[in-house]
């Protein structure tokens, strides 16, 4: 990829045709490690309303670790998003270009962990498999949030109640019959052809990685987080290497008086 492109990618400074590329290229890791880690732990981590269902379902059950185990992944996915949120408006403070970056090469990191947790839950299952739990519910939770605060909330990418719901909420204006065809009426129906597009696109690549993932894990086990780990990390190299690049010039600056 050029370097440009990628700058242009997680770079601070942003633009909506950017957004979308990540958006769209983030969809498919998310898909890929929530299905990957259901076949590794048998529970999707990215699927927040089926945790807190399963909270209230274990606790009137009186299943009470269950629920406990349920709130500790929640926790975890929020946990995500709020260092997202801090690691961000930390680098907004400096003005540093690895603003959004930063959360991506920490995702790398913690996928490689995954993979290296992965080869020991046979020996140690009942430390290793909850620890998997909520260490996928962060990274989940991390990744989310940094596609949310780049695009304002406009694009998703482990959300796919959300993206179905618009895809479905666009698809029934673009089937409506309007009886008035004035577009510029107030009462006339037209569907969001854009968003169809992004959400579509965020939908589908979220199931090729799912599908990616499943297959990956089941062919070569936890090292499938590999790639994906590379991926992220060729994301993010190009911001954090100008940043950098930037603390080493002040600094022989600094020097030079």
């Amino acid at each position: 990829m050029p370097v440009q492109f990628l700058r242009q990618l997680t770079g601070r400074n942003r633009t909506r045709r950017a957004n979308r590329q990540l958006g769209i290229a983030l969809a498919f890791v998310a898909g890929a490690v929530n299905a990957g880690g259901f076949l590794a732990i048998k529970q999707y981590t990215s699927h927040m309303t089926g945790i807190v269902s399963s909270v209230a379902d274990n606790l009137i059950l009186g299943n009470g670790l269950l629920a406990l185990a349920g709130l500790s992944a929640l926790l975890a996915f929020m946990a995500g998003a709020a260092t997202t949120a801090i690691m961000i408006n930390w680098a907004r403070h400096r003005k540093m270009h690895s603003e959004y970056a930063l959360s991506l090469a920490l995702e790398a990191a913690l996928l490689l962990a995954f993979g290296l947790l992965g080869a020991n839950l046979k020996a140690l299952v009942a430390v290793f498999v909850p620890t998997t739990v909520l260490l996928l519910c962060y990274i989940m939770g991390l990744q989310n949030a940094v596609v949310t605060k780049i695009s304002r909330a406009e694009i998703r990418t482990t959300h796919v109640t959300g993206i179905v719901t618009d895809l479905g909420i666009e698809l029934g204006k673009l089937l409506y019959w309007n009886r008035h065809h004035d577009e510029k009426s107030d009462q006339y129906v037209a569907a969001d052809r854009d968003r169809l597009f992004i959400h579509g696109a965020i939908l589908g690549m979220f199931f090729a990685g799912g599908v990616a993932g499943a297959y990956g894990f089941k062919a070569i086990g936890f090292s499938v987080t590999v790639p994906l780990a590379l991926l992220l990390l060729l994301f993010a190299i190009i911001p954090i290497l100008d940043d950098i690049s930037l603390i080493s010039s002040l600094y022989q600056r600094h020097h030079r008086r």
